[in-house]
Protein backbone atom coordinates (compact mmCIF):
# COMPACT_ATOMS: atom_id res chain seq x y z
CA UNK A 1 0.00 0.00 0.00
CA UNK A 2 1.09 2.87 -0.82
CA UNK A 3 1.53 5.72 1.66
CA UNK A 4 3.44 8.47 0.14
CA UNK A 5 2.07 12.21 1.59
CA UNK A 6 1.97 15.41 -0.21
CA UNK A 7 2.35 18.92 1.50
CA UNK A 8 -1.16 18.49 2.85
CA UNK A 9 -0.47 15.02 4.55
CA UNK A 10 -3.06 12.72 2.64
CA UNK A 11 -1.96 9.48 1.25
CA UNK A 12 -1.80 8.38 -2.24
CA UNK A 13 -4.05 5.59 -0.33
CA UNK A 14 -6.92 7.66 0.77
CA UNK A 15 -10.02 6.98 -1.22
CA UNK A 16 -10.78 10.69 -1.62
CA UNK A 17 -6.78 11.51 -2.27
CA UNK A 18 -7.86 13.51 -5.13
CA UNK A 19 -10.83 15.28 -3.89
CA UNK A 20 -9.20 16.14 -0.71
CA UNK A 21 -6.16 18.06 -1.84
CA UNK A 22 -8.30 19.60 -4.20
CA UNK A 23 -10.29 21.19 -1.61
CA UNK A 24 -6.79 22.47 0.29
CA UNK A 25 -5.59 24.19 -3.12
CA UNK A 26 -8.69 26.15 -3.04
CA UNK A 27 -8.73 27.18 0.41
CA UNK A 28 -4.73 27.93 0.17
CA UNK A 29 -6.09 29.99 -2.55
CA UNK A 30 -8.65 31.59 -0.28
CA UNK A 31 -5.53 32.14 2.16
CA UNK A 32 -3.50 34.14 -0.49
CA UNK A 33 -6.43 36.08 -1.70
CA UNK A 34 -6.70 34.58 -5.52
CA UNK A 35 -9.81 32.48 -4.45
CA UNK A 36 -12.86 34.50 -2.93
CA UNK A 37 -14.90 32.90 0.06
CA UNK A 38 -17.73 32.31 -1.90
CA UNK A 39 -15.18 30.35 -4.13
CA UNK A 40 -14.97 27.86 -1.80
CA UNK A 41 -18.99 27.39 -2.20
CA UNK A 42 -19.08 26.79 -5.61
CA UNK A 43 -16.47 24.29 -5.48
CA UNK A 44 -18.04 22.57 -2.89
CA UNK A 45 -21.36 22.52 -4.91
CA UNK A 46 -19.73 21.40 -8.42
CA UNK A 47 -17.87 18.80 -6.20
CA UNK A 48 -21.58 17.06 -5.15
CA UNK A 49 -22.15 16.97 -9.01
CA UNK A 50 -19.10 14.59 -9.91
CA UNK A 51 -19.35 12.43 -7.12
CA UNK A 52 -22.80 11.75 -9.52
CA UNK A 53 -20.92 11.42 -12.74
CA UNK A 54 -18.37 9.09 -10.66
CA UNK A 55 -15.76 11.55 -10.44
CA UNK A 56 -14.42 10.92 -14.39
CA UNK A 57 -14.88 12.59 -17.57
CA UNK A 58 -17.90 10.83 -20.01
CA UNK A 59 -18.58 10.37 -23.46
CA UNK A 60 -20.96 13.68 -23.68
CA UNK A 61 -17.77 16.20 -22.25
CA UNK A 62 -15.19 14.36 -24.72
CA UNK A 63 -17.83 15.97 -27.58
CA UNK A 64 -18.55 19.43 -26.07
CA UNK A 65 -14.67 19.97 -25.57
CA UNK A 66 -13.60 18.25 -29.14
CA UNK A 67 -16.78 21.57 -30.69
CA UNK A 68 -15.01 23.66 -28.04
CA UNK A 69 -11.58 23.13 -29.67
CA UNK A 70 -12.70 23.46 -32.84
CA UNK A 71 -14.43 26.54 -32.42
CA UNK A 72 -11.81 28.36 -30.27
CA UNK A 73 -9.86 27.03 -33.33
CA UNK A 74 -11.62 28.74 -36.28
CA UNK A 75 -12.19 31.60 -34.09
CA UNK A 76 -10.47 34.79 -35.31
CA UNK A 77 -10.41 36.86 -31.56
CA UNK A 78 -10.78 33.74 -29.29
CA UNK A 79 -10.09 34.62 -25.02
CA UNK A 80 -10.01 32.50 -22.36
CA UNK A 81 -11.49 34.43 -19.17
CA UNK A 82 -9.93 33.81 -15.85
CA UNK A 83 -11.32 33.72 -12.07
CA UNK A 84 -9.46 32.95 -8.89
CA UNK A 85 -11.04 29.14 -9.47
CA UNK A 86 -9.56 28.14 -12.20
CA UNK A 87 -6.39 29.81 -11.58
CA UNK A 88 -5.68 28.36 -8.20
CA UNK A 89 -6.88 25.00 -9.72
CA UNK A 90 -5.67 24.79 -13.36
CA UNK A 91 -2.79 27.93 -13.27
CA UNK A 92 -0.20 25.68 -15.76
CA UNK A 93 -2.66 24.19 -17.82
CA UNK A 94 -4.93 27.56 -18.72
CA UNK A 95 -1.31 29.17 -19.73
CA UNK A 96 -0.76 25.87 -21.83
CA UNK A 97 -4.16 26.09 -23.66
CA UNK A 98 -3.96 29.38 -24.81
CA UNK A 99 -0.42 29.23 -25.69
CA UNK A 100 -1.61 25.97 -28.06
CA UNK A 101 -4.89 28.07 -29.47
CA UNK A 102 -3.15 31.54 -29.30
CA UNK A 103 -5.79 32.68 -27.81
CA UNK A 104 -5.04 35.48 -24.93
CA UNK A 105 -6.17 35.20 -21.11
CA UNK A 106 -8.14 37.89 -19.40
CA UNK A 107 -8.94 37.76 -15.34
CA UNK A 108 -12.47 38.75 -14.65
CA UNK A 109 -14.16 38.45 -11.33
CA UNK A 110 -17.23 39.17 -9.25
CA UNK A 111 -15.81 39.77 -6.07
CA UNK A 112 -13.26 42.58 -6.81
CA UNK A 113 -11.66 42.33 -3.31
CA UNK A 114 -8.34 44.59 -3.07
CA UNK A 115 -5.55 42.26 -4.38
CA UNK A 116 -7.07 39.54 -6.29
CA UNK A 117 -5.99 40.53 -9.75
CA UNK A 118 -2.76 40.99 -8.49
CA UNK A 119 -2.72 37.61 -6.92
CA UNK A 120 -4.19 35.90 -9.61
CA UNK A 121 -1.72 37.53 -11.90
CA UNK A 122 1.46 36.43 -9.99
CA UNK A 123 -0.36 33.19 -10.26
CA UNK A 124 -0.21 33.11 -13.79
CA UNK A 125 3.24 34.79 -14.59
CA UNK A 126 4.53 32.30 -12.18
CA UNK A 127 2.80 29.36 -14.69
CA UNK A 128 4.59 31.17 -17.54
CA UNK A 129 1.61 33.69 -18.98
CA UNK A 130 3.57 35.85 -20.96
CA UNK A 131 0.33 37.96 -21.78
CA UNK A 132 -2.40 38.86 -19.02
CA UNK A 133 -5.59 41.55 -20.18
CA UNK A 134 -7.81 42.34 -17.14
CA UNK A 135 -5.44 43.80 -15.02
CA UNK A 136 -5.64 48.03 -15.94
CA UNK A 137 -8.86 49.08 -14.31
CA UNK A 138 -8.66 52.76 -15.20
CA UNK A 139 -8.80 51.07 -19.14
CA UNK A 140 -11.64 49.04 -18.61
CA UNK A 141 -15.33 49.07 -20.62
CA UNK A 142 -18.76 47.82 -19.59
CA UNK A 143 -21.10 45.49 -20.49
CA UNK A 144 -24.42 47.19 -20.44
CA UNK A 145 -26.41 44.36 -19.96
CA UNK A 146 -24.84 43.55 -16.48
CA UNK A 147 -24.88 45.18 -12.80
CA UNK A 148 -21.71 42.70 -11.30
CA UNK A 149 -18.56 43.34 -11.09
CA UNK A 150 -18.01 40.72 -14.26
CA UNK A 151 -19.39 43.81 -16.32
CA UNK A 152 -16.00 45.39 -16.88
CA UNK A 153 -13.77 43.96 -19.60
CA UNK A 154 -11.01 44.49 -21.08
CA UNK A 155 -11.36 46.85 -24.29
CA UNK A 156 -8.64 44.38 -26.15
CA UNK A 157 -9.98 41.03 -24.28
CA UNK A 158 -13.70 39.54 -24.12
CA UNK A 159 -14.90 43.33 -25.17
CA UNK A 160 -13.72 42.79 -28.82
CA UNK A 161 -13.81 38.48 -28.60
CA UNK A 162 -16.06 36.47 -31.23
CA UNK A 163 -15.26 33.35 -29.23
CA UNK A 164 -15.14 33.42 -25.07
CA UNK A 165 -14.29 30.40 -23.03
CA UNK A 166 -15.70 31.19 -19.36
CA UNK A 167 -15.16 28.03 -17.41
CA UNK A 168 -16.69 28.17 -13.39
CA UNK A 169 -18.58 31.16 -15.03
CA UNK A 170 -21.84 32.78 -13.60
CA UNK A 171 -24.41 32.47 -15.63
CA UNK A 172 -25.93 36.13 -15.68
CA UNK A 173 -22.60 37.26 -17.61
CA UNK A 174 -23.04 33.87 -20.11
CA UNK A 175 -26.51 35.13 -20.73
CA UNK A 176 -24.85 38.82 -21.62
CA UNK A 177 -22.00 37.74 -23.54
CA UNK A 178 -24.88 35.88 -25.75
CA UNK A 179 -26.57 38.84 -26.29
CA UNK A 180 -23.40 40.50 -27.38
CA UNK A 181 -23.42 38.05 -30.19
CA UNK A 182 -20.25 36.25 -28.51
CA UNK A 183 -20.13 32.67 -28.74
CA UNK A 184 -20.00 31.12 -25.24
CA UNK A 185 -17.77 27.75 -23.96
CA UNK A 186 -18.45 26.95 -20.45
CA UNK A 187 -17.16 24.59 -18.04
CA UNK A 188 -19.58 23.53 -15.35
CA UNK A 189 -20.41 20.60 -13.21
CA UNK A 190 -24.11 21.48 -12.83
CA UNK A 191 -26.02 20.89 -16.14
CA UNK A 192 -28.88 22.73 -15.40
CA UNK A 193 -27.26 26.08 -14.47
CA UNK A 194 -27.86 28.81 -16.39
CA UNK A 195 -24.31 28.62 -17.50
CA UNK A 196 -25.18 25.47 -18.89
CA UNK A 197 -28.12 25.84 -20.55
CA UNK A 198 -26.85 29.64 -22.26
CA UNK A 199 -23.70 28.83 -23.13
CA UNK A 200 -23.67 27.58 -26.69
CA UNK A 201 -20.86 24.62 -25.57
CA UNK A 202 -21.21 23.29 -22.31
CA UNK A 203 -18.58 21.19 -21.14
CA UNK A 204 -19.82 19.15 -17.94
CA UNK A 205 -16.97 18.38 -16.08
CA UNK A 206 -14.45 19.08 -13.71
CA UNK A 207 -12.02 21.32 -15.07
CA UNK A 208 -9.30 20.19 -13.52
CA UNK A 209 -9.91 17.29 -16.00
CA UNK A 210 -11.55 19.38 -18.96
CA UNK A 211 -8.34 21.67 -19.34
CA UNK A 212 -5.54 18.40 -19.60
CA UNK A 213 -7.82 17.15 -22.33
CA UNK A 214 -8.62 20.22 -24.04
CA UNK A 215 -4.99 20.59 -24.32
CA UNK A 216 -4.52 17.16 -25.80
CA UNK A 217 -7.60 17.71 -28.18
CA UNK A 218 -5.73 21.19 -29.53
CA UNK A 219 -2.66 19.39 -30.58
CA UNK A 220 -4.89 16.83 -32.44
CA UNK A 221 -7.44 19.28 -34.01
CA UNK A 222 -4.65 21.57 -35.17
CA UNK A 223 -3.96 19.29 -37.64
CA UNK A 224 -7.53 19.10 -38.62
CA UNK A 225 -8.37 21.51 -42.26
CA UNK A 226 -11.14 24.04 -41.89
CA UNK A 227 -13.87 21.47 -43.33
CA UNK A 228 -13.40 19.08 -40.62
CA UNK A 229 -13.13 21.49 -37.61
CA UNK A 230 -16.41 22.89 -39.05
CA UNK A 231 -17.81 19.04 -39.36
CA UNK A 232 -17.06 18.53 -35.76
CA UNK A 233 -19.29 21.86 -34.33
CA UNK A 234 -22.10 21.02 -36.93
CA UNK A 235 -22.38 17.87 -35.31
CA UNK A 236 -22.63 19.08 -31.87
CA UNK A 237 -26.07 19.54 -30.14
CA UNK A 238 -25.51 21.42 -26.94
CA UNK A 239 -29.47 20.88 -25.72
CA UNK A 240 -28.48 16.87 -26.69
CA UNK A 241 -25.58 17.13 -25.10
CA UNK A 242 -26.90 18.10 -21.69
CA UNK A 243 -29.91 15.81 -21.94
CA UNK A 244 -27.27 12.88 -21.87
CA UNK A 245 -25.52 14.38 -18.61
CA UNK A 246 -29.13 13.76 -17.08
CA UNK A 247 -29.22 10.77 -18.00
CA UNK A 248 -25.80 9.76 -16.14
CA UNK A 249 -27.07 11.26 -13.35
CA UNK A 250 -30.52 9.13 -13.48
CA UNK A 251 -29.14 6.25 -14.08
CA UNK A 252 -26.28 6.71 -11.40
CA UNK A 253 -29.35 7.29 -8.89
CA UNK A 254 -31.13 4.66 -10.10
CA UNK A 255 -28.00 2.27 -9.88
CA UNK A 256 -27.20 3.36 -6.27
CA UNK A 257 -31.26 2.96 -4.98
CA UNK A 258 -30.19 -0.31 -6.21
CA UNK A 259 -27.48 -0.94 -4.24
CA UNK A 260 -28.30 0.61 -1.13
CA UNK A 261 -31.41 -1.60 -1.07
CA UNK A 262 -29.41 -4.45 -1.34
CA UNK A 263 -27.05 -3.73 1.23
CA UNK A 264 -29.87 -3.15 3.71
CA UNK A 265 -31.52 -5.97 2.74
CA UNK A 266 -28.04 -8.19 3.74
CA UNK A 267 -26.97 -6.19 6.84
CA UNK A 268 -30.02 -4.99 8.89
CA UNK A 269 -32.80 -7.68 10.48
CA UNK A 270 -36.01 -6.22 10.26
Amino acid sequence: MNENKDKYQIPDSHPRAISLRTRHKIIEGMKNLVVAEAGLIAHGRGEAFDYIFGERTNPPAIKAMRAAVATLILAERPIISVNGNTAILTSKELVELSEALNSKLEINLFYRKEGRIQAIREILELAGAKEILGLNEDMMVEIEELESNRRRVDPQGINIADVVFVPLEDGDRTEALKKKGKTVIAVDLNPISRTSIHADITIVDNITRVLPKMIEITYELKRYSEEQLKKIISDYNNKRNIQEMLDIIKNYIENQKEDAFKFLNNNINI
